[in-house]
């Protein structure tokens, strides 16, 4: 009996969709994946593991963005199916996951073990560089952090959204360059910017790294649109 596919959920963030597969299911992720987002996604995920007999499949060639809340939540579900004898894979992934992935040197961990896919490539050649590869170190780091901080790095989130029109995805990335910047734990950074609304001053060298960071970041989303 072949069932249609379901939207689950859709949200200005994220929709993700399930479809039955013979005795595997496809999880279709559209969108950006981020800490709010993450959790409906293992819902998602482990329901989709509960009604397969040999695995999911993940279509992650619609993700505009995600971090590593989302990807720990696929580390934890493979090793879940793993022990049930099932496996969680990515059988298609855009530019967006294919970096984290990358980056991290997960995605082989996603891989089909007994055939030759050629969907999960090996990481680029401009991932070698050291100095590249630093400040992708330092990147994941913080976003790992991000999760343990979550509700003040929302809150900063939303300052730098509502103050500058900024996109979620660029307000993060606003808050981890003005992070690496100045030298300042991100979760720190957050904390002295929603302490701006009950009248505390930012530093001065902050103020200037994060008006940059905006700056930057304003320019390089209007390139992109012209393109």
């Amino acid at each position: 009996m072949t069932e249609a596919a379901s939207t689950v959920r859709s949200s200005c963030a994220a929709d993700i969709g399930v479809q039955p597969d013979g005795d595997r299911m496809t999880v279709i992720v559209r969108g950006e994946l981020d800490l709010e987002g993450a959790p409906e996604l293992e819902r998602v995920l482990r329901a989709a593991l509960g009604r397969s007999v040999r695995g999911v499949d993940l279509d992650l060639s619609g993700v505009e963005f995600w971090d590593c809340s989302a990807l720990n939540i696929l580390l934890g579900l493979r090793e879940r199916a793993l022990r049930d004898g099932m496996a969680l894979l990515v059988r298609s992934a855009g530019p967006v996951a294919e970096r984290l992935l990358n980056l991290t040197g997960t995605y082989s961990l996603f891989a089909p073990a007994d055939e030759d896919d050629e969907s999960v490539p090996s990481a680029p050649d401009e991932i070698e560089d050291e100095s590249m590869l630093q400040d992708l170190r330092i990147e994941v780091v913080q976003l790992r952090r991000a999760m343990q901080t979550r509700p003040t790095i929302d809150l900063a989130r939303g300052i730098l959204m509502a103050s500058f029109g900024l996109r979620p995805e660029d307000a993060w990335e606003v808050l981890v360059m003005a992070s690496q910047n100045t030298n300042t734990k991100l979760h720190n950074l957050a904390s002295d910017l929603v302490g701006t609304v009950s009248g505390e001053a930012l530093n001065e060298s902050v103020q200037k790294q994060l008006s940059a960071a905006v700056a930057k970041v304003t320019s390089e989303r209007a390139e992109m649109c012209a393109n």
